[in-house]
């Protein structure tokens, strides 16, 4: 956890609370769950509060951001955007994780148009 909140700055991605041990539980989060293929690597890791966390379920990524701005939050869209260009960076050097690629290449394709 300490490696990803470093990375990603102490804030959920989804709803942007700062995230305090004592006041806001961070959680890691597969940004590709892991029922749709997505591995416990550390690029398809992310820090999301434990509300935001659970109540995403297995949404994808564009698919909670909407949620999101539907319930007023603010999401962190460059954020998801970096988070899954560190994951499409990471099938292409290391190979294998074929059963993601269409996934993040299609997040990719909503987030940015």
């Amino acid at each position: 956890m300490a490696i990803i909140l470093e990375r990603d700055g102490a804030e959920c991605i989804w709803c942007r609370r700062a995230i305090d041990v004592g006041l806001v539980e961070a959680t890691t989060e597969h940004l590709v769950p892991r029922i749709k293929g997505g591995p416990s690597i550390l690029e398809n890791e992310i820090a999301a509060c434990r509300r935001c966390n659970g109540q995403r379920g297995h949404l994808t990524p564009a698919e909670w951001i909407d949620e999101c701005e539907r319930r007023g939050w603010s999401p962190n869209r460059a954020a998801v955007v970096a988070a899954l260009t560190r994951l499409r960076i990471a099938y292409i050097d290391r190979g294998g994780m074929r059963r993601i690629r269409p996934y993040v290449e299609s997040q990719l394709r909503r987030l940015t148009k």
